[in-house]
């Protein structure tokens, strides 16, 4: 019996997670788990790059696996989900052995991050809306976890309990919005919605499930005012795991959104208009949150809230004026910015790892304590202030390719009120400026704080991940076509989930 790929690209991390997680324990052996986790990740990238190659050379026609209670769908959104979870996942394998060194518990977190990764993976390959749900909800769970790593401090467990109790609430109003929608249609496949509510007459049930979707969904996705879990939990948890929430799984919040509002866009015209102001509530609001800020971490997850708007615009523009060149923007700004948002949060932690945590003091990392780290740490300085730039959206950096790309696709729908959007992002952009230079002149002045010159060596395990990302947030600014089939993929998948197959050229 011949296993298909998609189901072996779930199964990987998701079967990897208790092998590792028992055979840890069973040898005593944090290092075994580690390692294991570290080749099973590997190991999934044959079946990802098998189904890639596979789905493009297929005219990017959707690959079904039909199981009884599990049914996967591999599409352009699904490989780039996969391949953004991956990679960062990845990375953070390797980065987290140095960082976690002398900490109890590495077993249950390498355990963890297979499975959050098969979570993500399964949420991507979702076909119904069931099904979504459940992927959601182990993510979610994963994720409360690996938030309270350090569960013997107050304010992991404060940020985790903040964390689990928003979640649980955006999930239950996720669920009745799929009790409405399947006591109006009688279906819950993705495929089916939008055929079974042409045939609904009464679009007040299915309104009401769009609501719910936005607002249960849109806790994960930080959605803005449902965003206040965010902050505490980037702050408190590792930093691999802060890179893995506002790198990815915020942006899978959006995904599963995403999946379950479309198939309903034929009921009302306002989703696209409530995606627009959602869109620039967070950037506005992301931007201001993050100039006050005076740790890191706590202003690289506010960032995150901006960044969030950015894709919101692209999406919103492409379901309100049927453009797919802005939705294949936002899709590639989300790939961009889980690269840059990853390696920001890893470089910080690097640091925070550098100055405290190898010298046994656990807190958080302050601006003033950057001060001077380019000259002992020049490396992860380089890797920081590349990340930071291309999130600003400077040239020739991948930030600044997948921004230009989402509002040269929102201004082709050539709208007065969406122009001014643009240009309220642009603005945005530039505002966000004011926080991350700040951030890279601390690294480059001359007298070092006391925090540096006391600090530790960086491990190269931690410091060859920054490396690489680095180098892929360059190679996508100078060469952004180079995943522009996966972003367009992504973009159809979408347009075809919302039956509104005119979109696509």
């Amino acid at each position: 019996m011949t296993i298909p790929y998609p189901l072996l690209l779930l199964a990987i991390p998701l079967v990897g997670s208790p092998a590792a997680y028992l055979a840890g324990r069973a040898l005593k052996s944090e290092g075994l788990a580690r390692w294991l986790a570290r080749i099973l990740l590997l190991l999934d990238w044959i079946p990802w790059s098998i189904l890639c190659v596979e789905f493009l050379r297929g005219d990017s026609k959707p690959i079904l696996v039909p199981l009884q209670m599990l049914n996967l769908q591999i599409d352009g959104l699904s490989l780039l989900l996969s391949a953004a979870v991956l990679v960062l996942a990845t990375a953070v394998s390797f980065y987290s052995g140095p960082y976690l060194a002398e900490e109890e518990g590495q077993v249950k977190y390498y355990a963890l991050l297979l499975t959050l990764t098969g979570a993500i993976i399964g949420l991507g390959c979702a076909t119904d809306l069931l099904n979504l749900w459940l992927w959601f909800e182990a993510m979610t769970v994963s994720t409360f976890f690996l938030v309270t790593f350090y569960h013997n401090q107050p304010a992991s467990l404060e940020a985790g309990v903040k964390y689990l109790v928003q979640s649980a609430a955006g999930s239950a109003l996720v669920l009745f919005g799929i009790a409405l929608v399947f006591g109006s249609t009688g279906t819950l496949s993705l495929q089916d919605l939008p055929a079974a509510i042409r045939s609904f007459p009464n679009t007040m049930p299915l309104e009401a499930a769009g609501v719910l979707f936005i607002i249960g969904f849109g806790v994960k996705a930080a959605l803005v005012p449902l965003h206040t879990w965010l902050p505490d939990a980037h702050a408190q948890a590792p930093s691999g795991i802060s890179a893995m929430l506002s790198g990815v799984v915020i942006e899978a919040g959006l995904v599963a959104l995403l999946r379950a509002l479309l198939p309903l866009m034929n009921v009302s015209d306002l989703w696209g208009p409530i995606l627009l102001g959602l869109g620039a509530l967070n950037m506005l609001l992301g931007n201001l949150l993050a100039l006050r800020q005076t740790q890191v971490k706590r202003l690289l997850a506010f960032s995150s809230l901006s960044h969030m708007g950015y894709m919101l615009l692209g999406i919103g523009a492409a379901v309100t004026f049927l453009q797919p060149e802005a939705m294949a923007g936002a899709f590639f700004h989300l790939l961009t910015h889980m690269l840059m948002k990853g390696l920001a949060f890893l470089s910080a932690g690097a640091l925070l790892y550098a100055l405290f945590l190898s010298r046994g003091k656990h807190g958080s990392l302050a601006i003033t304590d950057l001060n001077g780290a380019a000259s002992r740490y020049p490396l992860i300085a380089g890797a920081f202030s590349i990340a930071l730039l291309g999130l600003g959206g400077l040239p020739p950096l991948a930030g600044f390719m997948s921004k230009w790309q989402i509002f040269i696709g929102s201004a082709q729908t050539r709208s007065g009120w969406i122009i001014l959007l643009v240009v309220f992002a642009a603005l945005n952009s530039v505002l966000s400026l004011a926080y991350y230079a700040p951030l890279v002149n601390a690294m480059y002045r001359k007298e070092p704080s006391d925090a540096v010159r006391d600090g530790n060596s960086i491990a190269l395990s931690m410091s060859l991940p920054l490396v690489l990302m680095a180098a892929a947030v360059v190679l996508l600014g100078v060469l952004p076509t180079l995943v522009s089939p996966l972003t367009s993929s992504a973009a159809a998948a979408l347009v075809h989930l919302g039956g509104t197959l005119g979109m696509i050229p």
